[in-house]
């Protein structure tokens, strides 16, 4: 490592697999985190438009609740207030979870926005031809309604990979956290915060292509 240089492509280089371990635990954190939001989401987007109030309005509230309190804030309650009400979960399993249910939220509104596009005539066609509930979301609404709001899914995919070095609040090294060890640890921050820079660059364009290639392919499919 040369002190007098600004940037050291040998030193850079020799970060790359300590950067590149801390980095799965990013994309681990960021997969897991969008598996439970996507999911969860539609299930909040089903809630709010149930025709119950009794289930509509508590599913609006959390929704608004989880959109206007901070990622961050959330993430500390997971870690500091479950342990005592006796759940007991990994760093890791902890940012998921925050991660999933702060996401799961603006998904909701994304899916709701979906279902309300679909035309109201089908689903008084599905309802004249007794189709059951399920049929009729499975069969006629999700298929239409899921589509047109994958760009939407697909920046909130961004948007979670990028929060990702939240979760160094609560241990968790991830890439940036990592580069912020390497930096402490040799007083050279350069190399490993412009390498992690690079890194979620990258990957936020393959994610964006991978999204804009799915969108294609299900208009593609819709034509058939």
């Amino acid at each position: 490592m040369n002190q007098d240089v600004i940037f050291d492509w040998g030193y850079a280089f020799s970060l790359l697999p300590d950067l590149g371990q801390a980095l799965v635990i990013t994309i681990q954190a960021t997969v897991l985190g969008m598996a439970l939001a996507v999911t969860l989401g539609l299930l909040l987007a089903m809630g709010r438009r149930a025709p119950w109030a009794v289930l509509s309005y508590p599913v609006a509230f959390v929704i608004e609740f989880v959109r206007s309190t901070p990622l961050l804030v959330q993430i500390y309650f997971l870690f500091y207030v479950l342990p005592g009400l006796g759940v007991q979960l990994s760093p890791l399993t902890t940012g998921v979870l925050a991660l999933g249910i702060h996401y799961a939220a603006y998904c909701a509104e994304v899916y709701r926005a979906g279902i309300e596009g679909v035309p109201r005539g089908q689903l008084e066609a599905a309802r004249a031809l007794n189709l059951s509930s399920w049929r009729t979301a499975t069969g006629i609404v999700l298929p239409q309604a899921i589509p047109p709001v994958v760009p939407a899914l697909g920046n909130y995919l961004i948007a979670m990979f990028k929060d990702t070095p939240l979760l160094s609040a609560i241990t968790v090294v991830e890439v940036l956290q990592q580069s912020k060890i390497i930096g402490s640890a040799t007083f050279r921050y350069t190399e490993p915060l412009t390498l992690v820079g690079v890194m979620f660059l990258v990957l936020s364009l393959v994610a964006a292509f991978g999204v804009r290639q799915l969108e294609g392919w299900l208009k593609r499919r819709g034509r058939r």
